[in-house]
């Protein structure tokens, strides 16, 4: 006997009660299993009585029946009346007594009732991708400081334009508790330089090579560096040597040091070229977001929290491990706040779970499919990327189920490059 009731868009709680000749029969095997182990004094292994079993276990024994039924009638269940649980059952008012009746409820999230509409009017801009004579040749001049020399400097103080080469040690001070100490060797740091911090040039100006000083800095909020974002260091600095930056001359010599062109003016087309391909893929993403947005808007319904919950790990996961790349220390993120952290991500991840629930209802709609050889280039290009062979990612990811994950988000991107290309 069950019943359900529906608690909203996604949530449902049946009630249930298992039969009491199935909890008996349950109750009776583990008796029987319990009788062959159990150690009593006073009685042989594997020759206890079964009432002093009842007695001794009877907790134990309830504790297991509710173990092994209670999940196998919950997917009975759900199974019978077409429910899909997306969450593990929470198991309330449950009634279990020597009668052999058992009774339960258990409260459960399902995927709601998706019905997207509207997502074949959407419009996408596409803004005209231009490039400049101008931003060409600042690029080139990248090429160039990339490619420059540096001449140790003798016998003068350091100027503007000059390149320091010092040795620091930072120390946070005491309204820093969570930084830690930064320690680098032979740094360079240009003197007057637009990204060098105006302390660093401001007490180096002026000194000579062999000197030691020592000043404090404050790094603004928005500092690339995540160790030392928004934070206070008092550094401990050596000038190891002075030194002058010599750049290449921008010729058709130049274009060939760089390995496959013969000419500036080939270097200049394949610049401008890369420049336009970034600009359109960025436009693309723009618009792919703004379309995303509006289906959204269009489509809205209710998220189950449990995929609320797993995509804020994801996208936890995501910037620990970008912070990690940056240097950050495993201590340091321990003592971030995770709470406040997990309430901050809540929003853009119930939009990204709503989006991605949308593309899988249009790429159903328009039996976009996933072929076998889209996986495995992916599978190719993780190999790749962790220096590992095909067979080990495809058995990794066979054992880990996220095979399906992959298709899924290969199917989602293939439905979003469906719905920017018939939006223009």
């Amino acid at each position: 006997m069950s019943s359900t009731e529906t608690l909203s868009g996604t949530k449902r709680e049946i009630e249930v009660e298992i039969p009491p000749e199935e909890v008996s029969r349950e109750t009776e095997a583990l008796i029987q299993k319990y009788q062959k182990l159990a150690r009593i004094p006073g009685f042989r292994r594997g020759r206890v009585p079964a009432s002093v079993i009842r007695q001794r276990f009877s907790q134990e024994i309830q504790n297991d029946v509710c173990d092994a039924l209670i999940p196998k009638y919950f997917r009975k269940e759900t199974e019978r009346l077409g429910l899909v649980p997306v969450s593990a059952p929470r198991v309330t008012g449950l009634d279990a007594d020597e009668s052999q009746r058992l009774h339960f409820k258990a409260s459960f999230e399902v995927m709601p009732e998706i019905r997207v509409e509207g997502y074949r009017e959407l419009r996408a801009e596409r803004p005209e991708i231009t490039v400049t004579d101008e931003e060409v040749e600042q690029s080139l001049r990248g090429l160039q400081d990339e490619r420059a020399t540096f001449s140790p400097v003798e016998d003068r103080p350091i100027a503007d334009g000059d390149y320091a080469q010092i040795s620091l040690a930072g120390t946070p001070q005491q309204d820093e508790p969570r930084s830690e100490p930064v320690k680098m060797d032979e740094v360079l740091v240009e003197i007057g330089g637009k990204n060098t911090m105006p302390e660093f040039t401001e007490n180096l100006r002026g000194r000579k090579s062999g000197e030691e000083c020592s000043f404090e800095v404050r790094y603004p909020e928005d500092f690339s560096d995540a160790r030392l974002r928004a934070r206070t260091f008092r550094y401990q600095v050596a000038i190891q040597a002075v030194k002058q930056k010599t750049l290449p001359e921008l010729d058709d010599a130049f274009a060939r040091e760089l390995g496959e062109f013969s000419t500036l003016d080939e270097v200049r087309k394949r610049v401008r070229e890369g420049m336009e391909g970034e600009r359109r893929e960025k436009a693309e993403r723009e618009a792919k977001d703004k379309l995303l947005a509006e289906l959204i808007r269009r489509n809205d319904f209710e998220v189950p929290e449990t995929l609320v919950e797993h995509q804020i790990d994801v996208r936890l996961e995501r910037g620990l491990r970008l912070l990690a790349a940056q240097g950050m220390s495993s201590e340091h993120m321990k003592r971030m706040d995770f709470v406040r952290l997990r309430a901050e991500q809540r929003e853009q991840a119930r939009e990204e779970v709503k989006a991605s629930l949308l593309l899988e209802k249009i790429a159903e709609e328009e039996k976009i499919t996933v072929e076998e050889e889209e996986v495995n280039r992916e599978i190719g290009a993780l190999a790749s990327q962790t220096n590992q062979t095909e067979e080990a990612i495809r058995t990794r990811l066979t054992r880990d189920g996220a095979l399906d994950r992959i298709r899924n988000r290969i199917r989602n991107e293939k439905a979003l490059d469906f719905l920017y290309r018939q939006s223009g």
